[in-house]
Order: C-alpha cells, then structure tokens, then sequence
C-alpha cells in the first residue's frame, strides 16, 4: 500500500507543553484552533456535548510491538494496538472529549491528551451526543 499524506485542520493550544502520563490530561482544558480555511465546517459544532478528535502525536517516534501499558512494568506486557501509547506506526491519536465552547475557529475542550502545538487531522461527533438542529447522522 502507498502512503498519503495529511494535512492539519488546525493546532492544538494547550498549557501542556510536553508529553506527560495519560492522567496527567485529566481536567485540563485546552482550545483547538481550527485553521480559517476550515472554519466554516464547524458549522452546527457547538449543539454536540461531545467530540472526537484525531490528531498527530508529532512529538513520539519509533514504537515496539509489545508494551507495558502506560510504561508500567507491573502490568503484563500487551500488544501495541490494544493500548493507547503515542508510540505507534502512524502517530495518530483518538480522543473522545467534551465539547465547552466555540468561539468562531477555536473550540474550547477538556481531557484532550494533546500537548500545545499538535496538529488536529480531523473532528467528527460522537456518535452518542445528542444531535441538536443538525439533523440525523449517517456516517461517521
């Protein structure tokens, strides 16, 4: 299979400045700046009390096959994919989050594990938040 490129939809903003523990995203609040060429498509965002974010862990490189879950080697080593480490063959991250605001380009989210700078690939609903005047969802 080809590669294919990803282009940023925009850039998270966020106090945490460097990767930490996953429990260390817990209650933080952060924004994500959407780019103004996709500002339009927010349209309607701000009726959903949750969103899920895919983005680039483009600070982690190189991954192992098997890991301890969250680096802790009291627990049984596991493979890769049923974990949720940075470290993996294409760097993306998956986040379900509660949606607090929306001014203009910028959504305000809690519980983003994203540190400040990353590069946001994609928003979608989740499919389990009340869908306001937007209308039914087909796809996801």
């Amino acid at each position: 299979m080809k590669g294919f490129a990803m282009v940023p939809i925009g850039y998270v903003e966020s106090a945490m400045s460097r990767p930490a523990h996953p429990d260390s995203f817990a209650d933080t609040v952060c924004s994500i700046r959407v780019l103004p060429l996709y500002e339009e498509a927010l349209y309607g965002i701000e009726e959903r009390e949750r969103i899920v974010v895919v983005f680039c862990f483009h600070l982690s490189s190189g991954f192992t096959w098997k890991i301890h879950p969250r680096g802790d080697i009291s627990r049984p080593i596991t493979g890769l994919f049923s974990t949720r480490s940075p470290y993996r063959p294409n760097r993306i991250g998956v986040t379900s989050v509660p949606l607090l605001s929306r001014e203009g380009a910028v959504l305000t989210v809690r519980d983003l594990d994203a540190v400040d700078g990353t590069p946001v690939l994609d928003i979608k609903p989740e499919m389990s938040s009340p869908v306001g005047l937007a209308g039914q969802e087909t796809r996801s």
